[in-house]
């Protein structure tokens, strides 16, 4: 299980980074819109603090694959961690199959069907990017769609690591795992509220308490 985080701010990286639960970053143009900063900076910055990182994720957009293309040269010599991030379209996949067989890291996103899992495994994607929430905002389920990309990767022994994105809460990334997805990209938000539990927060409450009053014990004796 590999947890990415879903956004462009360095500071939220950093928080999370600290942890050690955290393996990689994902990108796409509305985060560094949010950011106010271009992604070349981004990505050159995220490299270079965060170097244990196994994927960061800078998405090119494009009419044609070449233009996609273009777009990538600038961003793949930063680091080995660099991943491209393509939309999975005719001219998207064709760039996701060129930079493969390059050896340079892919995600296909926007994915939303099996047959669409199909394709960017044939071409050569090493993660594709099911979209859980969306799917589930438009009355489909957006869990059944990664088990059932898992299932075909499974069956057909595609080497292509299913990365659940569009994550909305806590427990979708634990069931996201459950139904066979590798990596969840989730916002900070999430990836904090993943530790909380009312329950936990009681249970310490009463264990202060507890220890509050053993001490005050000793010290009277």
């Amino acid at each position: 299980m590999k947890i990415f985080l879903d956004t462009a701010d360095i500071d939220q990286i950093s928080k999370a980074y600290e942890t050690g639960m955290i393996d990689g970053v994902t990108t796409n143009p509305t985060l560094i819109l949010k950011s106010g900063r271009q992604l070349i900076d981004v990505a050159n910055e995220i490299a270079t603090k965060f170097d244990t990182f196994e994927s960061i994720s800078c998405e090119v957009v494009g009419d044609t694959a070449e233009e996609m293309l273009s777009q990538a040269k600038q961003f793949y010599p930063i680091s080995p961690n660099i991943t491209i991030k393509v939309p999975c379209t005719v001219e998207g996949l064709k760039a996701c199959k060129f930079l493969s067989e390059k050896g340079i890291k892919t995600n296909v996103t926007l994915v939303f069907s099996a047959p669409q899992a199909v394709l960017a495994a044939k071409s050569g994607a090493t993660y594709i990017s099911p979209f859980v929430g969306r799917l589930d905002d438009n009355s489909f389920s957006g869990l059944d769609l990664v088990s059932g990309i898992a299932d075909l990767y499974r069956v057909q022994g595609y080497p292509t690591m299913v990365l659940a994105a569009s994550i909305r809460n806590a427990h979708q990334v634990s069931s996201a795992f459950g139904v066979g997805a590798h990596v969840a990209t989730i916002p900070p938000n999430v990836f904090w509220a993943m530790y909380q539990h009312v329950l936990t927060e009681k249970g310490l409450d009463i264990f202060q308490k507890d220890w509050e009053t053993v001490t005050s014990n000793l010290n009277s004796n």
